[in-house]
């Protein structure tokens, strides 16, 4: 790899579902699947932390959050862009 460049980072999509703390938003990604055994297609949400420095995402919106390095415990994301708001 050459100096100054990063590797692929992994993205994930999903809508934020709590933005009461300082800095950070918490992003559910929602996924489906089709059950191994019953053949039923599933859904499932995981909730990642995710840091925003501007402190003005909105509840609803649609985000698209990328792979960082650790910014505390539980924050490993990062809000890259805001690609929907609810906001009217």
């Amino acid at each position: 790899m050459e100096k100054g460049q990063r590797g692929i980072r992994s993205w994930k999509k999903g809508v934020v579902l709590s933005n009461k703390m300082n800095k950070t938003v918490i992003v559910g990604v929602e996924r489906t699947l089709r059950h191994p055994r019953y053949e039923k297609v599933i859904k499932l949400q995981k909730k990642y932390y995710a840091h925003d420095e501007s402190n003005e995402i909105p509840v609803g919106a649609v985000v698209r959050i990328v792979e960082t390095r650790p910014v505390s415990k539980l924050k490993k994301w990062r809000v890259a862009e805001v690609e929907a708001s609810t906001v009217s």
